[in-house]
Formats: C-alpha cells, sequence, structure tokens
C-alpha cells in the first residue's frame, strides 16, 4: 500500500510542480475569475484581443513591434496571436526570461511578404491583419490574405508552373478558398487549468448564419473550438451535432460579417 501511495506521488509530482511554477509567475491573479471586473477593450485595439495571464479577462494585446513581457505580473503585456515575444538577440521569451524579468518586442512568426485583396504586399501577414483590424473598425470592407508574395508576382508569368498548365483547377481553388476556414482546438490543463492548443484542422463554410462543416474527429473532446476566416477574424464557435460513423461535425460561429460561403452551384463544376 505505501508502495503505491508512493508511486502515485512520483506520478504526480511533475504535474504539481508545474502548476506551483505556473502561480508563481503569475502575480496578482484572483482566487476567483469574475468576468463583471473585466476592463472593456480600448477601442484603438488594432492587435486584437487575448486572455490576460490568469486565462480570465480578454485585454488587447501587443502588436509587432511593442513591448512584452516582464517580471510575470498580471497586466504585463502579451504579443498577438502569430507573434511571438522577443528579447535581444532574438532570444525566445521562455519561462528563464520572466524569471529574470527581462521585456521585450513582439515580432511576427511569419517573415514572408503577402499580398492583400486591397492589391497592396505587406511585410508580413501580421501587418495585413493589422490594416484589416483598422479598416473594419472604420467600417470598411476588411483586406483579406490573397496569396503568400508580393501582388503582382502571379504564377501564370512561369510557363511550367502548375497553374499555367492546369488554369481551371487554379481557379476552382480561387472561387473556394475565401469559404475555407482554419480551426484551432484547445484543451484545459488538469492543474493549472491553463488553456493548450493541442490540434488545428479545417472546414467549410455552409450558411450565412454561420454554420461550418469539418470533420467529426477534429472537434472531439475539446475545450474550446476557435475559428478563422481567411480575413483573419477569429471567432469561438459551438458544436452544434457531430456524426462519429460519417466523420462530420457541424459547428456555428455568431459574426455580424457577411460570410463567403460554399455555394451549392459548385457542385455543376
Amino acid at each position: 500500500m505505501l508502495l503505491s501511495i508512493l508511486c502515485a506521488a512520483l506520478l504526480f509530482a511533475p504535474y504539481l510542480c508545474e502548476a506551483g511554477i505556473s502561480k508563481r509567475h503569475v502575480i496578482g491573479c484572483p482566487d476567483k475569475c469574475d468576468k463583471s471586473l473585466c476592463a472593456a477593450i480600448p477601442a484603438d485595439c488594432l492587435a486584437g484581443d487575448i486572455l490576460d495571464q490568469c486565462d480570465c479577462c480578454p485585454v488587447c494585446a501587443s502588436g509587432e513591434g511593442e513591448p512584452c513581457g516582464g517580471p510575470g505580473r498580471l497586466g504585463d503585456p502579451e504579443c498577438a496571436e502569430g507573434m511571438e515575444c522577443q528579447v535581444t538577440d532574438g532570444v525566445g521569451y521562455s519561462a528563464t526570461v520572466r524569471r529574470r524579468g527581462k521585456t521585450g518586442v513582439c515580432a511576427c512568426k511569419g517573415s514572408d511578404p503577402v499580398c492583400g485583396s486591397d492589391g497592396v504586399s505587406y511585410r508580413n501577414i501580421c501587418e495585413l491583419k493589422r490594416v484589416s483590424n483598422r479598416a473594419q473598425k472604420l467600417q470598411q470592407p476588411p483586406v483579406i490574405f490573397i496569396q503568400r508574395g508580393a501582388c503582382g508576382k502571379s504564377h501564370e508569368e512561369n510557363p511550367d508552373s502548375l497553374r499555367h498548365r492546369y488554369n481551371f483547377i487554379a481557379d476552382v481553388v480561387e472561387k473556394i478558398a475565401p469559404a475555407v476556414v482554419h480551426i484551432e482546438l484547445y484543451r484545459k490543463m488538469v492543474f493549472t487549468k491553463r488553456e493548450v492548443a493541442v490540434a488545428s484542422g479545417s472546414g467549410f463554410m455552409v450558411s450565412e448564419d454561420g454554420l461550418i462543416v469539418t470533420n467529426a474527429h477534429v472537434v472531439a473532446n475539446k475545450h474550446r473550438v476557435k475559428v478563422e476566416l481567411k480575413s483573419g477574424a477569429t471567432f469561438d464557435a459551438k458544436i452544434k451535432d457531430v456524426d462519429e460513423k460519417a466523420d462530420i461535425a457541424l459547428i456555428k460561429i455568431d459574426t455580424p460579417v457577411r460570410l463567403v460561403l460554399l455555394c451549392h452551384p459548385f457542385v455543376a463544376l
């Protein structure tokens, strides 16, 4: 009996240590999350919002080139999705760096230039998202990601490219691409209660009220489902129905944005 208790203690010791370390690293977290006390997101927040270090309140994230990190207190700036916090010499922001009270700046994980639907070439996808967020706040159409690489560099210029030889396939892909969404799946850690991204997948927008078709195995046993549209906008999704035998699931997002659908006329192709 004593041996069994000892084995169990050794088995769970790393998780208990992780929980203790995580709580020490964030100073100022309340014992219980009360979302009614959360402050409103500033109107000029262009990088988007994320959950604070306590996984309680949404806060405005730091954008590219803005400060991030700190001594591990509640309220330390954190980078937006798609970015990482880097200290001097490009060192990643880790637990060791955090314990030393280091601060850094947010850098985009993707460094390749991209082309937007406005015909403008952007340094990276993060800059495109920032411009798109600003446009939507001004009640203007969002800037949609079109292709990797600068605008005007079409594959049609290369006679050996697949686009040149199989142009009809590329045209079909261009038609349905805006209706394809990226899906991120999250689970909560057992002891720290912190959400961790554990899987990703894709789906198709099939109705104007936000219904999305995806695979059942993608969303099975997940704590939270997040959907990213081609424009870069993200929304939490609810699982509406699952058919495990057919491996099909139906999820739904609520958004005032006009959605691009995988329409029935496409079947005629």
